[in-house]
């Protein structure tokens, strides 16, 4: 394809040309951490969603539903994001088509995550400062429509960019390729594109979330008889936006990688070292700190937890007391 006139060639993504090194014991050994790392999370997660589901008040009830569905969802994605990172440090070619299907599903996965987190705000926000409409207005019913609608909206972008793509190339599926989600990337607009969904997820969500937390923190002050309740409430706020500050920084990893190949320019031994450090901190560990928050956060769901993982030894009573 040419390499002119916006075309892909001119939005070429240098770690694309990086991994034919080789996989030495230092390379293995990082990807053997990032690799088991993200299948711990995900067990971990795993876990928290059986003790969910163990319990029929937990499943129909707004706010653990949403958490059910963020955590099957981050499981999701460290998944297929980790399928996708070994496959591309090991250099390794695959159909287009599986390809498509895993771009697909880590795009959608990894915008879940904070859209999810905003509608866990806007539940709790309706709890505390409408408590009286809150059960007329989340239902399980319109949490689930909830849920799907921010699936309609994480793949609007991704849906266009592979209708474009089969559009202009029809045999587009056919073939072997190194999976990066810039194939998809035909011409430079859709870059632009690209880079403006994420800015507008990004100002969204954090619009959302501190509106309906100020609002929250108004709330319990106004109606606390003392500092203390307050004070927690202060509390409860400042941890879901640490949480909200651990999802959304997983959007800087692409910037935050063109920026480290810039500044090593050819010296592609410490770009990749300093590429799995990005990959670690910023993307995998935030996705999965942040379930894990919020589950140890919770007083119903984290003795339930602790009963599960410990393979139910008695050791932990588990509690059911919802609030």
């Amino acid at each position: 394809m040419a390499s002119s006139n916006g075309t892909v060639g001119d939005v070429s993504f240098t770690y694309q040309q990086i991994f034919n090194l080789e996989m030495d014991v230092g390379l293995s050994t990082k990807t053997a951490v990032a690799v088991l790392t993200s299948l711990f999370f995900c067990v971990v997660n795993c876990v928290m969603f059986f003790a969910l589901k163990s319990k029929r008040i937990f499943q129909e009830t707004p706010r653990y539903i949403l958490f059910g569905h963020m955590l099957m969802n981050d499981s999701v994605l460290l998944l297929v994001t980790t399928i996708m990172y070994a496959v591309a440090l090991c250099f390794l070619p695959i159909p287009k088509s599986i390809c498509t299907l895993l771009v697909f599903i880590s795009y959608c996965t990894f915008r879940n995550a904070p859209l999810t987190l905003a509608l866990m705000s806007l539940e709790r926000y309706v709890a505390i400062c409408f408590p009286l409409r809150h059960c007329n207005i989340a239902t399980p019913k319109r949490t689930g429509i909830a849920i799907g609608f921010i699936w309609i909206l994480s793949s609007i972008n991704i849906i266009t960019d592979i209708i474009f793509v089969l559009t202009v190339n029809p045999d587009y599926l056919a073939g072997i390729i190194f999976c990066t989600l810039e194939k998809l990337f035909l011409f430079r607009w859709q870059l632009d594109k690209y880079q403006a969904f994420d800015v507008l997820y990004f100002v969204s969500v954090a619009v959302i979330i501190i509106f309906t937390y100020i609002s929250i923190m108004i709330t319990a002050r106004s109606v606390s008889s003392d500092k203390d309740s307050a004070k927690k409430a202060l509390k409860t706020a400042l941890l879901h936006l640490i949480q909200l500050g651990l999802c959304l920084t997983s959007f800087l990893y692409t910037s935050i990688e063109r920026t480290l190949y810039m500044m090593t320019g050819s010296n592609s031994s410490l770009f990749i070292n300093l590429r799995y450090l990005n990959f670690l901190i910023i993307l995998i560990l935030p996705r999965c700190l942040s379930p894990l928050i919020y589950g140890m956060r919770d007083e119903a769901v984290w003795p339930l937890f602790k009963y599960f993982f410990c393979y139910r030894s008695g050791k932990v009573k588990p509690s059911i007391n919802v609030h």
